[in-house]
């Protein structure tokens, strides 16, 4: 077959026909969240002086990522919701009308192979980013804790624009392959067991053999692991240097523990997508299915933005206001 005309269909939430309304406003709705609280931080970071450190720097790309997944997922999963709840009316039932909303219609749960493929890179790309931005935010948890006196000499603002260049430049090149390996290939099957489109969906449709793909899947996989790494020997210097000093555990309870709690939060989400792309089975409850496909997409962006915004103090204050900005100490927040 021609790899410019394929088209793969996707699953279809269930009882979406009866239910497509409820379906359309709860993801407009998280679609709208993520938007909203990922930008609001964005903002209130760009706008406060005292923000512009390192740390707060690096979770305005953290929240920038997150609305990067999302872009690659809603609009195309709110777009087939819109056309699936079309219906002809009776007096459309014959003529021109039949025949241009059935055209319409076909194209709710289809996706293009060149579509498919651009929506894996965009989702995968981020879960790589974010994945990199959590290790670097480590590195800087470590400097500022562990070597105070080095904090401003070692994260100056080159190094933090090259860390968040390639931050974003490496994960987008080893995304790259995995986009191309997945979708030049003659396929059997065309209907992807998932809501929207993964590498590994699509690589178990061809009928060729897949033995590049898993190959490139456990590089992707030891890349992923020695980030892991990078992180833990990170915290276990950060928890020794705070049993030795009240002021360093203060620190670390303060911003290391919502780095924490995003980082447990992502490596969940991508254990259930994992486990969803490779094992995942028709013997599984479709909304189980559904879960471990979307929490992916929907948690991580979702509650990163509220674990930094109300646990940070120094971002929590210019977040919720409940004094004026002048009155607001900003000593400690310059302190990290």
């Amino acid at each position: 077959d021609n790899i410019s005309s394929v088209k793969f269909t996707l699953m279809e939430p269930k009882n979406s026909k009866s239910y497509r309304h409820v379906y359309f406003t709860c993801f407009l709705a998280l679609y709208i969240m993520i938007l909203f609280l990922n930008i609001w931080l964005c903002v209130v970071i760009a706008l406060e002086r005292a923000l512009h450190e390192p740390m707060y720097i690096f979770l305005c790309n953290l929240c920038i990522n997150g609305i990067y997944r999302a872009m690659g997922f809603y609009p195309k999963f709110l777009h087939d919701l819109i056309l699936d709840s079309y219906v002809i009316p009776p007096y459309m039932s014959s003529g021109f009308y039949p025949i241009f909303l059935s055209n319409l219609l076909l194209d709710s749960y289809v996706i293009s192979s060149h579509v498919c493929a651009l929506q894996s890179f965009v989702i995968y790309s981020s879960l790589i980013t974010e994945i990199t931005i959590l290790t670097v935010m480590a590195y800087d948890r470590y400097v500022a804790i562990c070597r105070p006196l080095d904090y401003h000499s070692k994260l100056t603002k080159n190094t933090c624009l090259k860390l968040i260049l390639l931050s974003w430049i490496i994960p987008n090149c080893y995304t790259v392959p995995a986009a191309l390996l997945s979708n030049l290939r003659t396929f059997c099957k065309y209907h992807i067991d998932k809501l929207y489109c993964d590498n590994w969906s699509v690589v178990k449709l061809s009928c060729a053999s897949n033995f590049v793909n898993t190959l490139y899947g456990y590089f992707l996989i030891v890349t992923f692991v020695s980030h892991l790494v990078v992180i833990i020997v990170s915290y276990i210097k950060l928890i020794t240097a705070c049993k030795a000093s009240l002021e360093n555990k203060k620190k670390f309870w303060q911003t290391c523990l919502p780095h924490l709690l995003s980082l447990i939060n992502f490596s969940f989400a991508l254990l259930f997508d994992v486990m969803y792309s490779r094992y995942g089975a028709n013997d599984i409850p479709e909304s189980l299915r559904n879960f471990l496909a979307l929490e992916l997409i929907i948690v991580p962006p979702v509650v990163n933005p509220l674990i930094y915004g109300l646990n940070i103090k120094a971002v929590r204050k210019r977040a919720f206001p409940s004094r004026p900005m002048s009155k607001v100490n900003v000593y400690s927040s310059k302190k990290l």
